[in-house]
């Protein structure tokens, strides 16, 4: 069963710089937090900016070490939290994801599949042979989206900027965020919009400066958050 464990972890992220017993540069942003999620689970993050929405995201990803505590994560991830992170700026968009595919271990045949799944989600014609570096802000969203969705991991991770997208990208990403979730993923995505939230979410955890403030059904916590 996929599913993610988090708990009491400190980030080298952030602001609050401190220097640990080992010399290492660290920043206190999340504080006591333990939670799990279990197998088709969809997760939401909010809070106010600097809640630490971000910073648990890369800690689930592996990208921020924890000072304490530990994360641990059964399964494959995914991540959108950065529309660049895993992408060559220099490379173009199709030899972006046939690098991809190669750092997957993937052959020909599912290579090709992923190529025309990717080129059908993310509509970019002619430009996916042009250097991902002239692509716009959208584009460029489209193109990340379209990719990490493309493999499916156990567990996907999501920041809030793939919203960047118009009303046209958002529905096609709401439909594609449910097949992977009906395939048994677990989601976990940080969001602003109570809109996306409630349609996407079925939990929610809501941060204050680094801790856990409420963790329940999404329509509960987000009207108590909205109260506030």
């Amino acid at each position: 069963m996929a599913h993610a464990v988090a708990n009491r972890t400190g980030q080298r992220a952030g602001s609050a710089l401190v220097e640990d017993a080992r010399h290492r540069v660290t920043v206190d942003v999340l504080r006591e937090i333990s939670f799990t999620l279990g197998k088709g689970e969809r997760l939401g993050l909010i809070g106010g900016n600097g809640a630490g929405k971000t910073t648990l995201l890369r800690a689930l990803a592996g990208i921020y070490e924890p000072v304490s505590g530990r994360v641990r994560v059964c399964g494959s991830i995914g991540t959108l939290l950065d529309t660049q992170l895993g992408m060559n700026m220099e490379l173009t968009g199709m030899e972006n994801i046939r690098l991809r595919c190669l750092s997957h271990g993937f052959g020909k045949a599912q290579t090709g599949l992923i190529v025309r799944d990717v080129s059908e989600f993310a509509e970019l014609g002619d430009f996916l042979a042009m250097p991902v570096k002239t692509y716009s802000s959208g584009m460029l969203v489209r193109l990340a989206f379209g990719l990490a969705t493309s493999i499916t991991p156990d567990v996907l991770l999501m920041d809030e900027w793939f919203m960047a997208g118009d009303i046209t990208f958002l529905e096609k990403a709401k439909k594609r965020i449910e097949n992977l979730v009906q395939d048994a993923d677990t989601l976990v995505m940080s969001s602003h919009q109570p809109e996306i939230i409630r349609r996407w979410c079925t939990r929610l955890i809501w941060l204050d400066k680094g801790r856990i403030r409420m963790d329940g059904e999404t329509n509960e916590v987000l009207d108590a958050y909205l109260a506030t």
